[in-house]
């Protein structure tokens, strides 16, 4: 079989488990999600590293809920160091910071997304939320968790504080495919998944908002007839708001 034909049937077993096996925890997320946007308190993604990219996946999308808050700390992203962006997101003591940045208060939600989930600044930030009675959603790899210990002083892994674990389903060390001739593993899954995951509990989260009697904001493309002047409403009312709109 082609690699890419592997990698692509890794990627669908992958998606089975998530409708599945990851249903249940699908559902929670999205009735946090519903009851947060039902009751005006803010959603927001925090990951880094790779996992930054995940917290930017709903925001200010096309389809996407309007009420998204990445948290966005540039150190702990990829465009300015890769490299120090892995060192970074080991240290312990960033995330009050951000916390008191992004304005994070008493019944707002959280998705923090890492997928070893061990790493410091992560369970840094879900020990302080869960002390601030802010609910933590895990999206996170628990094969991969479970590997090894934390790196956290606590001795606490990511999905060990979260009210709600979603389980991306991936292989230890993220890469999946064996190809002869070459040490290691390639081909990562946390990303594809973690979209997926993301955008499954949006989707049921709309679904029961609708069957409670309100339909969610939410962006168009800006890409179709319409769209600019529905997304520039909806900036206008939300940009003081939402940090990065």
């Amino acid at each position: 079989m082609s690699k890419y034909k592997e990698y692509i049937e890794n990627v669908q077993s992958i998606i089975e488990k998530i409708k599945n096996d990851g249903a249940d925890s699908i559902a929670k997320a999205a009735e946090c999600f519903k009851n947060a946007l039902k009751n005006g308190n803010n959603i927001y993604l925090f990951g880094t590293g790779h996992s930054h990219m995940l917290a930017e996946e709903l925001f200010y999308r096309a389809g996407g809920l309007v009420k998204i808050h990445p948290i966005l700390n540039e150190p702990l992203m990829l465009h300015q160091s890769a490299f120090e962006s892995t060192e970074k997101e080991r240290c312990e003591g960033l995330a009050e910071n951000l916390f008191d940045d992004y304005k994070i208060k008493k019944d707002d939600v959280i998705v923090i997304i890492s997928n070893s989930g061990r790493n410091g600044v992560i369970v840094d930030m879900a020990l302080l939320c869960k002390e601030k009675m802010v609910t933590v959603i895990a999206l996170t790899n628990l094969n991969h968790t479970y590997s090894g210990e934390s790196r956290h002083k606590s001795g606490k892994r990511l999905c060990e504080l979260a009210d709600i674990t979603l389980d991306n389903f991936g292989c230890v060390g993220d890469a999946c495919l064996d190809i002869d001739g070459v040490d290691g593993k390639v081909c990562p899954t946390s990303t594809v998944s973690g979209a997926l995951i993301l955008n499954a509990v949006v989707a049921q989260t709309v679904e029961l908002c609708v069957d409670e009697g309100f339909v969610p904001e939410h962006f168009a493309s800006a890409n179709i007839d319409g769209g600019d002047e529905i997304n520039s409403r909806l900036v206008e009312k939300y940009k003081k708001e939402i940090k990065h709109l």
